[in-house]
């Protein structure tokens, strides 16, 4: 009696053992799926606020217009260039006061005779809730060069916002006097928020 309760007890857990695993399987990859997410925002994140950083410390006119501004967005991008040009980035846009950040991608693409690679970042700063809001929720994409919205010759010395915004491009050297951003769109991620 006691060998078929045993070898019952025995078929449960073996019968069991398969949805036991699949569940538990489940579990794990939502949670690693959840800390990959996680990772990428953690480091979206950093690469911004370096970029914030760097910025506002400077240039003096970024880090007046940043104290006035709304919110902010920065971007780290990459063009690639081989008669076709495309690039891609990745992103966050942050309300100030609240502190609530939405994750955001960039892309490109143009022709034209470029070769080679370009890494740089992009700081954008937001006058007013109006243009923060529109940027994060309608995307923005770039008509054109954006050389006159940075500034003068003078390393982006802007000195006031643009259509609700101030843009500043800054590569491995520094703040960059003209930002071409033409053919980039940026538009809220699907992955990350």
């Amino acid at each position: 009696m006691r060998r078929g309760i045993g070898t019952a007890v025995l078929g449960l857990a073996l019968a069991a053992a398969p949805m036991l695993a699949q569940e538990a399987g489940q579990k794990s990859e939502a949670e690693w799926n959840a800390q990959k997410i996680e990772a990428k925002r953690s480091q979206i994140d950093a690469t911004a606020g370096a970029s914030l950083d760097k910025l506002v410390k400077e240039n003096k006119n970024a880090k007046e217009l940043y104290d006035k501004s709304y919110g902010w967005s920065a971007f780290d991008n990459l063009k690639l260039g081989f008669f076709f040009s495309g690039g891609g980035g990745k992103g966050v846009a942050v309300e100030k006061k609240t502190g609530k950040r939405t994750y955001m991608d960039m892309g490109s693409a143009g022709f034209g005779l470029a070769f080679g690679g370009k890494k740089y970042d992009v700081v954008f700063l937001f006058q007013t809730k109006a243009a923060f809001d529109d940027f994060v929720n309608n995307g923005w994409q770039a008509q054109g060069s954006a050389s006159g919205t940075a500034g003068t010759a003078q390393g982006g010395a802007q000195t006031g916002f643009v259509n609700g915004m101030a843009i500043y491009q800054i590569d491995s050297t520094g703040l960059m006097a003209n930002v071409d951003l033409t053919g980039s769109k940026y538009f809220k991620s699907k992955d990350l928020n």
